[in-house]
């Protein structure tokens, strides 16, 4: 007896630590979902595919020629650029048309989604008579009727100069010369964008236009010939500021009759007192703080994000960056506005279904790669933190099985099921090779940031170089405990191409939310939705256009209402709330519709809508609508009008 008690003695230290260890490893271990469970939850999914661009060919590019500084890491240099987005070339209120830039070829295409009809030949957008240079790359496409005439127009914007406005003609045919192009800057200056959106900024009542920007500006990077010191790379891997600038644009004035034009004015003063030089992939604009103003949060590689509650007045638009607490289980990367992570998408939506507005950020979460982690910033407060400086989310990903996809780049939030509850679609994949660089990329993040704005410092990730190229897009749907389940191989959603983008819509009008899938270096994909769904109530809301004048005479034409909101109630369930904002994520713009999945409705269903009149005006209304699509006229008198 005696023996084994000083057995034990000598070895207590050891077997604690091993207890230890034991049970931190169960505490550590994620919540488990059986292969029963996964497949019960992706029954209600079905997608049908469709191409939405040429097949791929041997000997295609996957690799643009780049600026000699970055030849070795012309792989890297060349990983974006696959974009998409959901319009109406038509005039109509159905975005039933994608625009699409594919980077194999560096065109802008536009074209009727499958399944709605070959309504036109597809046609590619070139800014005709403008510069453009060799060096030039289209990155994304912006569509809204910025003109306010009733027809969508599309902004392009690149790296190698600044974007071009693409002015749809009136009663024209859906073709390259039914678009007049217009410059946004002139003369045209050289930027590197890689993130766009749109929204009332100032709250004039006319949409203004976000633009951030990656490599600094001036940098030719796709030219061959370019020996500039403002070719570098980051400087940090975590607090990088030495990239190109944040700019705004206001809506200035617009000519509807004869030929259409456009004039915004930049807002050099927007972003004083807060960083804007980040490298930035994403932006997303919501109103968060209820005060009818669009907020902005914008997404930066290699640097904290940034959340910016919007303080402008009508001709003068300002921003004031909040941050998150840090609690005292809270690491310091997940608190808002304080992550060193890589922000490459962003989408709000009710995540964790208590009727207020979430946000969903992507990051990179590879096994034996890089584990950061997405976020899921769940709100937590109300509008008098904003007011101190304090943003009101806290990060529940993990708990909600958000944390982990891969290299991510968009995300989206959308009811695929009409359940009642989202689902949320990851892109995913960076560099498609048949050699892993991993090893190679750990050793360059532990390297000093003194040496990292060097490109020739850099390692090697040329073409042929793999970092997550395979990693499949990621479908997550919310299980019956309120945690997210990864499905998107069971969907048939969970391709391994490289993508880049997501645009969302309804372009069959049958009630079912489709996509379109922005691949970088192959053939992109529409997904038509053919789950069995429930019931839905679909918004179309619409302005009056007025060609820019808020007291011109009506033209019986329509426009989007950007920023209008939206809340449906159910009875006894909790409220839901979206807003008219397409344009968030990285480079993937969605249909300007709100569409609530409502599981079995039974009824009319009370709705509160809430806009911005063309003169700046807030209004609101309510009325009782019965599931299915409605387009409603948002009137300047405060009335609501259905028109369909």
């Amino acid at each position: 007896m005696r023996s084994s008690l000083s057995w034990l003695r000598r070895r207590a230290a050891a077997l604690v630590a091993i207890l230890c260890c034991v049970l931190t490893w169960q505490l550590a271990q994620l919540p488990a979902t059986s292969a029963e469970e996964r497949q019960a939850l992706a029954e209600r999914y079905a997608f049908a595919t469709h191409p939405v661009s040429p097949p791929d060919r041997p000997g295609d590019r996957q690799v643009r020629p780049v600026a000699p500084v970055y030849e070795h890491i012309e792989g890297w240099v060349s990983s974006v650029g696959a974009s998409t987005a959901l319009l109406a070339t038509d005039g109509g209120t159905v975005s039933r048309d994608i625009c699409l830039v594919d980077p194999r070829t560096d065109t802008v295409t536009i074209r009727p989604a499958p399944t709605t009809g070959q309504r036109f030949p597809a046609f590619e957008l070139h800014p005709e008579g403008l510069p453009y240079e060799s060096y030039v790359a289209p990155m994304g496409c912006l569509p809204a009727d910025y003109n306010e005439d009733g027809w969508q127009d599309v902004v392009v914007y690149y790296w190698g100069r600044s974007p071009v406005v693409f002015l749809r003609e009136p009663d024209t045919p859906q073709a390259a010369d039914g678009f007049t192009a217009r410059e946004l800057v002139s003369p045209p200056q050289i930027w590197n964008t890689n993130a766009a959106s749109i929204a009332d900024f100032d709250g004039d009542g006319h949409v203004d236009l976000f633009f951030g920007n990656y490599f600094p500006d001036g940098a030719r990077v796709l030219d061959p010939t370019a020996d500039q010191a403002s070719l570098v790379m980051t400087d940090s891997l975590s607090n990088a500021y030495n990239a190109g600038t944040h700019r705004i644009f206001r809506f200035a004035d617009a000519t509807a009759s004869g030929p259409p034009d456009i004039r915004f004015v930049e807002d050099h003063d927007a972003f004083d007192g807060t960083e804007e030089t980040g490298w930035t992939l994403a932006a997303g604009t919501q109103d968060i703080s209820g005060d009818g103003l669009a907020d902005l949060y914008i997404g930066n590689d290699f640097a904290p994000d940034q959340l910016l509650v919007n303080e402008s007045v009508p001709g003068d638009i300002r921003f004031r960056e909040v941050h998150g607490e840090r609690h005292a289980l809270t690491p310091k990367s997940k608190v808002v506005g304080q992550d060193s992570f890589k922000g490459m998408g962003v989408a709000f939506g009710d995540v964790n279904a208590d009727g207020a507005t979430d946000l969903v950020v992507s990051n990179i979460t590879d096994d034996y790669a890089l584990h950061e982690s997405n976020f899921a910033f769940v709100r937590t407060g109300g509008d008098e933190e904003l007011e101190r400086g304090i943003a009101p989310f806290d990060d529940h990903a993990e708990d909600l099985g958000l944390s982990r996809t891969g290299w991510t780049w968009d995300v989206k939030i959308a009811d695929f099921a009409n359940s009642g509850s989202p689902d949320v679609l990851f892109a995913t994949g960076f560099l498609r090779g048949d050699t892993n660089r991993w090893a190679q990329m750990q050793e360059a993040a532990m390297s000093n940031d003194l040496i990292m704005a060097h490109p020739g410092l850099w390692p090697r990730f040329a073409d042929g170089a793999d970092l997550s190229g395979h990693d499949p897009n990621k479908f997550f749907t919310r299980g019956p405990d309120g945690r997210y389940v990864e499905i998107g191989d069971l969907a048939g959603v969970g391709t391994d191409a490289v993508s880049r983008a997501f645009a969302v819509g309804d372009v069959d009008t049958d009630g079912r939310l489709d996509f379109v899938a922005a691949n970088q270096w192959t053939q992109s994909t529409f997904y038509r939705n053919e789950s069995a769904a429930g019931d839905f109530l679909g918004l179309r809301l619409r302005q009056p256009a007025r060609g820019g004048d808020c007291e011109g005479t009506e033209s019986g034409r329509t426009r989007p209402a950007i920023g209008a909101r939206a809340t449906v109630s159910p009875e006894g369930r909790t409220a839901l709330t979206q807003q008219v904002y397409p344009a968030n994520g990285h480079n993937g713009v969605n249909a300007p519709d709100l569409h609530f999945g409502l599981g079995e409705a039974a009824g009319p269903l009370p709705v509160t809508v809430t806009w911005r009149t063309a003169c700046g005006q807030t209004r609101s209304d309510t009325l009782e609508l019965t599931p299915g699509w409605h387009e409603l006229l948002l009137n300047a008198d405060g009335k609501v009008q259905e028109v369909r």
